[in-house]
């Protein structure tokens, strides 16, 4: 039996700030904007390359927002990928890895699968992880 997640619902309090921030910052390609009353929206966006899309809304989810904490996103070259976020104006923490059980700053340097990470949060403080995989 497969089990495929294919949307994560994504709470937060102004449905157009959020879809700006994550189509023209995060650079998630926006696939449904659909409004059939004032008391309902959804917007469902997809993280390039993924699988999995986001949905933001009004009338989606009745969790606070800004509570979905630590959303990973995989990515290949966390460098290059810190690297284009900030150059669409996102703010990103500095990369870091885990060397002997802490944290040590940078990308490992040996750039093993899992060991990498950045991080940034939405307009609303939903936080989300770039985490590095470098082999499918």
């Amino acid at each position: 039996m497969d089990l495929k997640l294919e949307l994560v619902l994504i709470p937060v309090t102004d449905v157009d700030r959020a879809k700006a921030f994550y189509a023209d910052k995060a650079g998630f390609a926006v696939h449904v904007d659909h409004q059939p009353s004032d008391d309902f929206r959804v917007v469902q966006l997809d993280p390039p390359g993924s699988a999995c899309s986001i949905t933001i809304g009004k009338g989606v989810t009745d969790a606070a927002p800004g509570s979905v904490k630590g959303t990973h996103l995989v990515v290949t070259d966390i460098e290059a990928a810190r690297a284009e976020l900030v150059g669409r104006g996102m703010e990103v923490g500095e990369i870091r890895h885990f060397a002997s059980g802490t944290w040590a700053p940078g990308a490992d340097p040996e750039h093993r699968n899992y060991n990498s990470f950045a991080d940034f949060s939405d307009p609303d403080g939903n936080t989300w992880l770039l985490q590095e995989r470098r082999e499918n």
